[in-house]
C-alpha cells in the first residue's frame, strides 16, 4: 500500500497493514485484559448472592464514569472487530487459494485451527456481546436490599438465566470459541505491537495458551455450577 505524503501521519498510520495490526494488537490486549477483570467479577457470584450484587451495585454507582467506560469499550469492541476483518479480508484477497494443508510455517508464524478461525470466533464473539448485553444489562430488573441499600437482584436473573440449558451450555460453548481466539490472539498481539523476538516468542504463545485457557475456564464453571446445582441458589441476603 502507497503511503501518501499529503495526508496526516495517522492516516497513513491507520491505513498501512503495519499501523492495522498494532492497531488490533493494541486494541486486543485491551479487551482481553477487560475479559480477565469480567471474569474475575462473574466469580463473586460463588461467595454468595450478597457478594455479588453489592459489587454490580458499587460498578452501576459509577454513574458517568461508567457510561464512558463502557461506551469506550464498545467503541473499541468494534474498532478491533472492523480492523481485524479488513485484515482477514486483505488476506484472503490476495491469497484467495487456501493451503491444503493447517500448519505452522515456524517462527515466527503460527499457524494452527486458531489462527485460521479469528475471523468466524470474532464474529461469533461480538455477535454474543450483543445478546449478552440484552440479556443482562438491559435484561430483567429484580431489586433487593442489602444492608439498608436498595439495588439490582442481578443474580436472581444470572441465575435464572443459567438454569436454563440453552444458556448454560450455550454460554459454555461461546466461552469455548474465546479460549480459541485468545490463544492465538495474545500471542499475535505481542507479536504486532514488535516486543516479541525467536527467543521469548514460543513462551509467549504457551502462556498464550494457559491464559486463554483459564479465561474459559473461570467463565464456563459459572454457568455450569448454577445448572448443575452446584453452589447455593438462595445464598443472598
Amino acid at each position: 500500500m502507497t503511503i501518501s505524503s499529503d495526508r496526516p501521519k495517522v492516516v497513513n498510520f491507520y491505513t498501512s497493514p503495519v499501523g492495522k495490526k498494532i492497531i488490533t494488537g493494541i486494541t486486543g490486549l485491551g479487551l482481553t485484559l477487560f475479559v480477565l477483570v469480567h471474569m474475575v467479577g462473574n466469580l463473586t457470584l460463588f461467595a454468595g448472592s450478597s457478594a455479588y450484587n453489592q459489587l454490580a451495585h458499587f460498578i452501576d454507582s459509577l454513574g458517568i464514569l461508567l457510561y464512558l467506560i463502557e461506551f469506550s469499550l464498545l467503541a473499541i469492541a468494534i474498532f478491533h472487530a472492523v480492523i481485524g476483518i479488513t485484515i482477514r479480508l486483505n488476506t484472503l484477497k490476495a491469497r484467495p487459494v487456501g493451503y491444503s494443508q493447517l500448519k505452522s510455517a515456524g517462527t515466527p508464524s503460527k499457524q494452527s485451527i486458531s489462527s485460521r478461525s479469528m475471523l468466524i470466533t470474532g464474529m461469533v464473539l461480538l455477535g454474543f456481546l450483543i445478546l449478552h448485553l440484552t440479556t443482562f444489562k438491559f435484561g430483567v430488573y429484580y431489586s433487593t436490599v442489602i444492608n439498608g441499600v436498595e439495588m439490582r437482584d442481578l443474580s436472581s436473573l444470572v441465575i435464572e438465566k443459567f438454569q436454563n440449558p440453552v444458556y448454560a451450555f450455550g454460554y459454555a460453548g461461546v466461552m469455548i470459541l474465546l479460549a480459541f481466539h485468545l490463544r492465538h490472539g495474545i500471542w499475535s498481539a505481542w507479536q504486532s505491537i514488535g516486543v516479541l523476538n525467536s527467543k521469548i516468542s514460543s513462551v509467549v504463545y504457551v502462556i498464550a495458551l494457559i491464559l486463554a485457557i483459564l479465561i474459559a475456564v473461570g467463565f464456563i464453571a459459572l454457568p455450569l455450577a448454577i445448572y448443575f446445582n452446584l453452589i447455593p441458589i438462595a445464598a443472598s441476603i
